[in-house]
């Protein structure tokens, strides 16, 4: 299948000296929901402003359908976009912010009743209609957002940070009718935001990005569980971070000395060969305390220094060797029926749970 849109070799700079984004080529599927993540500074609104049409890449090249648009001016471009503070009008009605697209493109009168009607029940807004934005609570005005966004039928939909202005459980809300949104009208959608969950939560494919570079492109389960390189495994989710040296190397798997007569086994990420600096990252969730049998390549004796309640599991700092820090997550009948606050256990995991790799300059 042939990509909607492709970043050829995309290079952008604001001053000709300091690289913004960096060599960045990247492919985004028909009817695919891709998410660009990554923390402040790392490239990725430029990246969407820049297929926008609001920026202009200073090399390379950015097409659609195959068509180069890199010098063709957004109106052109047939995209939607929806912004953080969602640019509504604020004197208009909710049908004539959602028409305007339409009016603009010059449409029958009612080619734009219908297509508008659709448009608001997709969003659930049937009966708000006659309303202004400042009639409406933070959600409502996203969806109509959105609603205007792909009313025209365009070719892809383009959606920088639209939730980070709401409050937490209206966006996990949000978030949910995005995605149902998405899969309704199997449009192609390209969202920014700095929030992992939201990415894991909504997206086909995670592009992330730090420091201008695209560092990992995958579905969320393979950006989490397989990360490329250090910076993807401390910036998604939460990791347990070991560092040390290699002291052997066998195919895929690294052996790491991360204390005086301490050897870890690990999967190896873009881990060096012996002799190298190594950070060895495990997620909380993959450590086991006190396991009940020894099959596990990876132990450690610990102690509890602290349990932190979370209803449905417990956060268990633990420290090991000498005083380095690990966070285990278990569920939370099981640490309060086994673990108290100063208890020494052994801490175990499996080298498939965990990766080595070189660590972040």
């Amino acid at each position: 299948m042939n990509p909607l849109v492709r970043f050829e070799a995309v290079q952008k700079s604001y001053d000709g000296r300091t690289l913004v984004v960096r060599d960045l080529s990247l492919d985004v599927a028909p009817g695919e929901f891709l998410t660009l993540l990554g923390p402040s500074g790392s490239g990725k609104t430029t990246t969407l402003m820049m297929l926008a049409g609001f920026e202009s890449p200073t090399e390379g090249e950015i097409l659609l359908e195959g068509r180069p648009i890199t010098r063709l001016p957004p109106h052109q471009r047939d995209i939607g976009m929806v912004f953080q503070n969602y640019a509504l009008f604020p004197h208009m009605t909710v049908w004539h912010n959602v028409a305007f697209p339409l009016a603009i493109r010059g449409r029958r009168r009612d080619e734009v009743a219908s297509r508008v009607a659709q448009a608001l029940a997709v969003v659930k807004l049937t009966g708000f209609e006659t309303r202004r934005p400042a009639q409406l609570s933070g959600g409502q005005q996203q969806r109509v957002a959105l609603a205007r966004a792909f009313v025209f039928n365009p070719r892809l939909v383009l959606l920088d940070e639209p939730l980070g202005a709401l409050d937490k459980q209206l966006r996990e809300q949000m978030q949910y009718e995005l995605k149902q949104i998405h899969e309704a009208l199997g449009v192609t959608m390209v969202y920014v935001t700095h929030d992992q969950s939201e990415a894991l939560t909504m997206s086909d494919r995670i592009a992330v990005f730090n420091a201008g570079r695209l560092q990992q492109v995958g579905a969320p389960r393979s950006v989490y569980e397989q990360p490329a390189n250090a910076f993807v495994a401390q910036f998604i989710g939460e990791s347990n971070s070991l560092t040390g040296t290699v002291v052997e190397a066998r195919g895929d798997r690294r052996r790491v000395q991360i204390a005086e007569g301490c050897v870890i086994e690990a999967l190896a990420a873009d881990a060096p060969g012996p002799g190298g600096a190594a950070l060895v990252a495990v997620r909380p969730e993959h450590l086991v305390l006190a396991p009940a049998s020894g099959a596990y390549a990876n132990t450690l004796p610990a102690r509890v220094e602290d349990l932190i309640y979370q209803g449905d599991t417990a956060r268990i700092r633990l420290s090991v060797l000498d005083g380095r820090e690990l966070i285990a997550k278990v569920p939370i009948r099981f640490a309060d029926m086994n673990f108290k606050r100063a208890d020494v256990i052994p801490v175990a995991w499996q080298a498939e749970d965990c990766r080595a790799f070189t660590p972040t300059p």
